[in-house]
């Protein structure tokens, strides 16, 4: 065998298929391919827009020069205890539509025969669930049809409202530390929602996980009670 090292055979250059401009469906269909020129890119997506003008910052979803931090933050935290305290699925729909319906600053503009409409639920069965939320302090009502997010659990800081061929749209942007400064400073507005906490959920869940089984001991105890009187 000869000592000089065998040399790689060259690959064909295999021209990778291009995707339809007006199909962006066909690109999961196709090989991927790196990008080696954004001008080309460029060219052959036209409405399309291509920027590397600045680095994405954590947690900015979507954002823009003109329109920077457009997101909604939700606490994992809250949602997490949320999905362990409530034991029926209603009050959990609610919450989701609310948080899909709050405006910038936490604001949602939402009539209880809306959530019912929505979720397909009784205006009566939306009020029980309504009541039960915001007496943990999540949500509490400003008006008739106007709600507002905690800003602690759920909050959109900022959105984009469009406009009509007239009049342009409008950014609307509400720093979460103002709402919160606004809320805390509403002395008729209850201190779960002024100093919000979720200490209580988390009791409660270990109390009702206690009290299940407890329950689930004395079911135990009965039935091998009732094993040896079978076997008596």
């Amino acid at each position: 065998m000869s000592a000089e090292p065998q040399r790689r055979r060259a690959r064909p250059n295999r021209a990778r298929p291009q995707v339809p401009a007006n199909d962006p469906l066909a690109a999961f269909a196709q090989p991927l391919a790196p990008v080696r020129n954004l001008d080309e890119l460029a060219r052959r997506y036209p409405d399309r827009k291509l920027s590397l003008g600045r680095k994405q910052h954590q947690l900015e979803f979507y954002g823009s020069p003109d329109q920077p931090n457009a997101f909604a933050m939700d606490s994992l935290e809250f949602l997490f205890l949320i999905a362990q305290y409530f034991r029926e699925a209603l009050p959990l729909r609610i919450i989701l539509l609310l948080i899909a319906c709050q405006r910038a600053g936490g604001r949602i503009p939402l009539t209880q025969e809306e959530m019912g409409t929505v979720l397909d639920v009784a205006r009566q069965k939306v009020s029980e669930a309504m009541q039960e939320i915001m007496g943990h302090g999540i949500v509490f009502k400003v008006k008739r049809g106007v709600y507002q997010f905690n800003p602690p659990y759920s909050y959109r800081l900022a959105e984009f409202i469009p406009g009509t061929e007239h009049v342009g749209g409008e950014y609307v942007k509400v720093e979460q530390h103002s709402t919160i400064a606004k809320i805390r400073a509403d002395t008729s507005l209850p201190d779960l929602v002024r100093y919000p906490s979720l200490e209580h959920m988390r009791k409660a869940i270990e109390e009702l996980r206690a009290e299940r089984a407890q329950k689930r001991a004395e079911r135990r105890r009965a039935r091998a009670r009732q094993d040896d009187e079978g076997t008596a």
